[in-house]
């Protein structure tokens, strides 16, 4: 119950408005806070992963909910860092297994590209945070479409690009 209250002190200290509701941009001045830098996409679909009500902001749950999921990714992060710092791509491939995702090589290398901005194979925490959020994002996303669960969607234009609109960062 500790870390309820705790979360909750840190929600009500985010939702400057005290509408019961933090936005985005009050998510990402928080991260910033705590030296996580997201772009503004990242944490838009971080509020789009938990807004279960869409909504467009996130309630004290939703908050709840994505914090259960930010400590998941942040322990496989720490498993794995070896007091790097970092990660590199073995790392990463072990690391996206621990949150419970396998990609083929093809997927994962491009990914990593995505998001290996600078090119340095090194993985900061932030960066693994904002790889994981876009794959299981789009995860999510996939299995929406994949009503018989059989790993295969067949997509009109229509859903390929609702798919690609929910799925930018």
């Amino acid at each position: 119950m500790e870390n309820a209250a705790i979360l909750r002190e840190w929600f009500d200290r985010v939702d400057t408005e005290k509408n019961g509701n933090i936005t985005a941009s009050q998510l990402k001045s928080a991260f910033a806070v705590g030296n996580l830098e997201f772009p503004l996409s990242v944490v838009q679909q971080m509020v789009r992963m938990y807004d279960f009500d869409k909504n467009g902001t996130m309630s004290f749950d939703e908050f709840v909910a994505l914090n259960k999921f930010l400590l998941m990714v942040q322990q496989a992060f720490s498993d794995l860092e070896r007091a790097r710092g970092f990660l590199l791509l073995d790392d990463v491939y072990q690391g996206l297994a621990k949150t419970g995702v396998s990609l083929d090589s093809p997927a994962f290398y491009t990914v990593c590209e995505s998001f290996d901005q600078k090119g340095t194979g090194r993985f900061r925490l932030d960066d693994f945070i904002s790889l994981c959020i876009f794959v299981h994002s789009a995860r999510n996303l996939f299995n929406s479409f994949d009503t018989s669960k059989q790993g295969r969607v067949s997509l009109d234009l229509n859903q390929f690009i609702y798919c690609t609109a929910n799925c930018r960062i």
